[in-house]
């Protein structure tokens, strides 16, 4: 076994624990730090495969941004994970159908004669861009995919937000119907007022023959 394959198998040993403990830790803060530690072992494996870009976007973007947004979601919705909980032998067997089925797809994919026979990476030039190929492929061929991706994320940053407001004390709410239905008299108001010397003016001069006896 050379050194690149050794390599290999630590990260993608360390992916596989990490991902089993975001499973069955019980605590949600410390399920996504196990969620971040399974990113930046499969940032290492893409880096192996010389996806540098795909590797530092998986830091930058998922690491740096989403699991921080995770962080806050879980601690702002003060969700009760004792009710959550209750369903858990009854919902079960559900879970180890579906549990199965993708443990069997997984192993009829590692056991494929394509999957095996996949040619290592080759090496390129010091002018090849990874990144460019990249985008050229997403741009054409994957492009309405690559939309709706972006417009479910928006949806669940949007969602987001609204559970963290749901029926809380103190929090404001907007009716967008009576925003709607508002009238300018509602809102403004004309005010006449008197004009302002300036500061510093001299006052006018009196009119001739208006002035001291």
């Amino acid at each position: 076994m050379d050194f690149l394959s050794a390599i290999f198998y630590v990260f993608a040993t360390i992916l596989v624990l990490a991902g089993l403990r975001v499973i069955t830790a019980r605590n949600p803060v410390h399920a996504a730090l196990f969620l971040v530690l399974a990113f930046f072992s499969a940032a290492a494996i893409w880096m192996l495969l010389e996806a540098e870009f795909l590797s530092l976007a998986l830091v930058l973007v998922y690491v740096g941004a989403v699991m921080v947004l995770f962080l806050f979601v879980v601690m702002m919705l003060d969700v009760n994970f004792d009710t959550l909980r209750e369903g858990f032998w009854r919902h079960l067997p559900v879970g180890l159908l579906v549990a199965g089925a993708m443990v069997l797809e997984m192993v009829l994919v590692l056991s494929a004669e394509g999957f095996r026979g996949a040619p290592s990476p080759e090496a390129h030039g010091f002018d090849y861009s990874n990144t460019r190929e990249l985008g050229a492929v997403l741009y054409t061929q994957y492009l309405y995919a690559f939309e709706l991706a972006a417009v479910l994320l928006l949806v669940a940053i949007v969602a987001a937000i609204a559970l963290t407001l749901r029926r809380r004390e103190g929090v404001k709410r907007n009716d967008v119907g009576e925003q709607v239905k508002v009238r300018r008299e509602d809102r403004v108001r004309v005010l006449q007022l008197a004009p302002e010397a300036p500061v510093g003016a001299q006052p006018d001069a009196a009119p001739a023959g208006e002035g001291a006896p």
